[in-house]
């Protein structure tokens, strides 16, 4: 990335970026403190640890208009170390979960994004949007009138208020709306305070307080790895989300690098590791916010609310917050995607169904992308091996097999049972010349099927064997399968 290319990522439309960014601050704190409660941390940690995320990786990033925090899966990974193992262990695990995506991404393992087919990727957002509608529900049970009131209010200023203008992001004036209301004329209603307590300070540099010894780090070790991978998956998918979103590309190694440096500063003021939040990514870019410096000042205003503003933050009602995240979760599904069942081929309609399926019952975006990911991998291995034929044609004493397609582990069975191996042929001519060997196992039953027939006195030969064309055999192991 070139430096004039990051300033302007940073100067481009600021009013616009700053109220983008306010919005997502206050879609970050439900959720965030939400998954603390998961991860068995206290809301001060997760809070904290999402102001240095948002404002590090608006740094070191290299999406624009992404937010990211203490939430997600990440949480989900390291809740049963801090169950067993106790804040400290996960504080460790943080600064090594840091040091690993740092290091994934100066090998450059995002590159494994190009290996999530689209219909993956569609069941992660859709998957995603149904968590976040869900996650809303528990607040909306048990409730008295008045939060249903507040919350359709809240949705009539969100959906109708762009209509006639859209300077402030209408979620902004939702939040100030509702809160005046309840503050004006007190109900029964559910505030932020509800959730927990909120902090009152600045956090400070700390360092684990636990014994650096082997027992430590086969505990930590596992744990820490299973965070950096996780994060970095969760937040790869939503860069390419916000890629499709602003037809725009992000450096996913620069992104790779700065979620692994904001994790270890997280981990040095003794927050949970975090990652890429797609549905507050969303509802920043429905508000204009493209560029860092939404990011950063979801993370700055995030801190601010939290040391200067808590006690009026303490007082935004629920219902202001659950109308923005239902309108983040109607934006963030695809709703195409519906259509599209019965448009797209049934196995990529199946592979996008099995993704939502996944995510949704076991709540864990990685599991269900991937289980997507080893699917779409069958379907697309079982359709090529079907595509692979084998003619046979006689001229007197000579039989010639001609393959074309596709020759691997899938489908190198499928050449063998095409050979008649008690032919009365003298000669038998395998014509490779349309076809492409790709793995050991397709070598291996080739020089099955040349050994049958060898061992039933026929002639082999092979044409069309070339190395330029079926690289597996340009090893020393396969010079004679070449010789003939």
């Amino acid at each position: 990335m070139t430096p004039a290319l990051y300033r302007r990522q940073w100067a481009q439309n600021p009013l616009r970026e700053v109220l983008a960014g306010m919005v997502g601050t206050f879609a970050l704190i439900p959720e965030v403190i939400a998954f603390s409660y998961i991860a068995g941390v206290s809301p001060a940690v997760s809070l904290f640890a999402s102001f240095v995320i948002s404002v590090s990786i608006a740094i070191f990033g290299g999406r624009p208009g992404m937010i990211s925090g203490a939430a997600g899966s990440v949480a989900l990974v390291a809740a049963p170390l801090v169950h067993a193992h106790g804040v400290q262990a996960m504080l460790l695990a943080t600064l090594v979960a840091g040091a690993f995506q740092v290091l994934f991404g100066l090998l450059r393992l995002q590159a494994v994004m190009r290996f999530v087919p689209a219909e993956v990727r569609t069941g992660f957002v859709n998957a995603l949007a149904i968590m976040i509608f869900a996650a809303q529900v528990p607040q909306m049970l048990g409730v008295s009138w008045h939060t249903y009131a507040l919350i359709a209010l809240g949705l009539v200023i969100i959906y109708l208020l762009p209509r006639l203008s859209d300077a402030i992001p209408s979620p902004l004036i939702c939040i100030v709306v509702l809160t005046a209301i309840t503050m004006l004329y007190p109900m029964p209603v559910h505030t932020v305070s509800d959730l927990g307590d909120l902090p009152t300070g600045l956090p400070s540099l700390t360092f684990p307080h636990i014994p650096l010894n082997w027992a430590t780090w086969s505990v930590v070790l596992p744990y820490a790895l299973a965070m950096a991978a996780v994060g970095l998956l969760e937040s790869m998918m939503t860069a390419s989300v916000v890629d499709d979103i602003t037809d725009t590309h992000g450096d996913q190694r620069m992104e790779c690098t700065g979620l692994g440096i904001s994790n270890i500063l997280v981990g040095a003021f003794g927050g949970i590791a975090g990652c890429g939040m797609i549905g507050q990514t969303v509802g920043n870019l429905r508000y204009g916010g493209r560029g860092r410096l939404s990011t950063f000042t979801a993370g700055a205003f995030l801190l601010a609310l939290m040391v200067l503003l808590h006690r009026w933050v303490g007082q935004v009602p629920m219902a202001a917050l659950v109308a923005i995240m239902v309108m983040v979760s109607a934006s963030t599904f695809s709703w195409s995607s519906l259509r599209d069942l019965t448009r797209h081929p049934r196995l990529s309609s199946l592979t996008m169904l099995v993704t939502v399926a996944v995510v949704v019952m076991t709540h864990d975006l990685a599991a269900g992308v991937a289980v997507g990911v080893m699917l779409s991998g069958v379907f697309f291995a079982w359709h090529a091996a079907s595509l692979l034929r084998v003619t046979e044609r006689r001229s007197g004493d000579v039989l010639t097999y001609s393959a074309a397609g596709q020759v691997f582990f899938a489908s190198a069975d499928s050449l063998s049972d095409a050979i008649d191996y008690h032919t009365d042929a003298a000669i038998v001519v395998l014509d490779l010349t349309e076809a492409r060997l790709w793995d050991i196992t397709s070598v291996q039953v080739l020089e099955k099927i040349i050994g049958k027939l060898q061992g039933r006195d026929h002639i082999v030969e092979i044409t069309g064997l070339h190395p330029d064309r079926h690289g597996i055999l340009a090893s020393q192991s396969n010079e004679a399968l070449l010789a003939l």
